[in-house]
C-alpha cells in the first residue's frame, strides 16, 4: 500500500511522490517542453510543385471512369493546400505540447 497519492502539493508547488527501497521520497515534477512551429505555406507549395509535375503522367494509366485531367488535379490539391492556411494544431502529452501553426 502507498502512504503518498502520486502527487501532492506542498507550499504551491506540485510534487510527485517517488518510493525508494526504503521511504518515499518527494521531487519536483518537470514542466512539459513546449514546441512551437510554423509551416509557411510558399516553403509547402515549392517541396511539392516538382512531386505534383512528375507525378501528374501516371494519371493517363488511371482507368477511364476514374481518370482525371493532370491539371485539374495539380490545381485541386493547390486549392486544398490553400485551404490549410491559418490552421493551427496543439497537441498535448504528457511531457511536451506541440503547436503547429500552417501561414
Amino acid at each position: 500500500m502507498n502512504a503518498f497519492p502520486p502527487a501532492v502539493r506542498r507550499f504551491g508547488e506540485v510534487i510527485e511522490a517517488v518510493r525508494t527501497a526504503d521511504r518515499p521520497v518527494a521531487r519536483p515534477m518537470r514542466r512539459p517542453t513546449v514546441v512551437r512551429l510554423w509551416l509557411p505555406l510558399t516553403a509547402l507549395f515549392l517541396l511539392l510543385a516538382p512531386f505534383a509535375l512528375l507525378l501528374s503522367p501516371f494519371l493517363y494509366v488511371v482507368p477511364r471512369p476514374w481518370r482525371l485531367s493532370p491539371l485539374a488535379t495539380v490545381l485541386a490539391g493547390g486549392a486544398f493546400l490553400l485551404a490549410l492556411g491559418g490552421t493551427d494544431i496543439d497537441v498535448r502529452t504528457h511531457d511536451a505540447i506541440v503547436r503547429l501553426k500552417i501561414v
